[in-house]
């Protein structure tokens, strides 16, 4: 008995080892046969490819399909812009221009917005009444700009450029904002609902009482209300993420700010500090003069009425000493009088 189930384990075990075999080669068998074998797997927009080992998802969003491409292998620098591009990008510039052309500079922007095929969303613009006096440069005209601008995305690096060229940029803020999720996500929350609408308008075909169409309509209003709100916001994403906003402010001064592009040393900088000192010495006396001759018709005007003041002061005054003297005589004579009456009844 034994021997019997020793015989069995024995060929249990020769079975099991020639069945492993024959499957170990129908693999092999199958690799070297199929070369293109490619295992694929598609939910949701998805798909893997298992033979070129990339990862490709396509977004339906808007009226248009969006990449997005991961690949292990390749250019790294394609792959990173073809992913930038698939993204939903929104991009804000904020610059603060100065300008020894106003005019010119101003027009320019203007026409250069237009060309690009932009537009200029606001504009605030303050030409200025008078001058405003400071030293270090004398007179400056206090002439400004203020202004909103949508650039296409594709140009705005280029007018970047532009009026960094033409004007002396002293501050540049960029803002990039990634809206990629929340628009997949409004857009595929508006197909889910577009394709309620439709089981809903063919339900209302197929309603047989009021109650049902009651029932339905109302839920119909809802789900319009929702897609038409989807529908706004996702036309505003698209309108910032097409066109990048740039708010720009432009002032005119007579000296552009230095940029201060290597450190100086101490001898540079106390030289430059005294030679700065008798500047705003030379310009402080220059200010004066100029002041005084443009305060000199008040400052005659108010010496002449000081000088009135001062007459009509020393008149009351003298009047009043006047008065003063011809009442001491008067009572100097009364005296005078009633001491000559007293002497005779004496």
């Amino acid at each position: 008995m034994k021997g019997l189930w020793k015989k069995v384990w024995i060929c249990g075990m020769g079975l099991t080892i020639l069945l492993t075999g024959c499957g170990s080669s129908d693999s092999a068998g199958g690799s070297s046969t199929s070369p293109n074998f490619a295992v694929q797997y598609e939910a949701n927009g998805s798909a893997y490819n298992s033979n070129t080992a990339a990862y490709d998802v396509e977004m339906y969003a808007g009226d248009g399909i969006y990449e997005m491409a991961s690949e292990e292998s390749g250019d790294s620098g394609t792959s990173t812009q073809s992913i930038r591009e698939g993204r939903k990008l929104i991009r804000t510039v904020r610059l603060e221009v100065e300008t020894l052309e106003f005019d010119q500079l101003f027009a320019y922007v203007q026409n250069k917005t237009e060309e690009l095929g932009g537009y200029i969303e606001s504009m605030n613009v303050y030409n200025g009444s008078g001058y405003t006096s400071y030293y270090g440069s004398g007179y400056r005209q206090e002439r400004s700009a203020s202004l909103t601008l949508r650039i296409p995305r594709e140009n705005l690096d280029g007018f970047l450029t532009e009026v960094d060229s033409r004007g002396n940029v002293i501050s540049r803020n960029e803002q990039e904002v990634d809206v990629t999720l929340d628009y997949v996500d409004l857009d595929s929350h508006k197909q889910v609902l577009l394709a309620e609408q439709e089981r809903l308008l063919s339900m209302m075909e197929q309603a047989e009482t009021i109650e049902d169409l009651i029932i339905l309509e109302s839920r119909l209003s809802d789900i319009r209300y929702q897609i038409e709100s989807m529908e706004s916001r996702l036309r505003t994403y698209d309108n910032q993420i097409e066109y990048s906003t740039v708010y720009l402010n432009l002032d005119e001064v007579v000296e552009l700010t230095p940029i201060v592009v290597e450190e100086k040393t101490a001898w540079q900088r106390m030289g430059e500090g005294f030679m700065d000192s008798l500047e705003n010495i030379g310009n402080g006396i220059k200010e004066f003069c100029i002041s005084f001759v443009i305060a000199l018709p008040y400052l005659i005007i108010l010496f002449i009425f000081m000088g009135v003041l001062i007459w009509f002061i020393f008149f009351i005054v003298k009047r009043n000493n006047r008065k003063r003297q011809k009442l001491f005589e008067a009572q100097r004579e009364f005296m005078q009088r009633q001491q000559v009456e007293n002497e005779k009844h004496e």
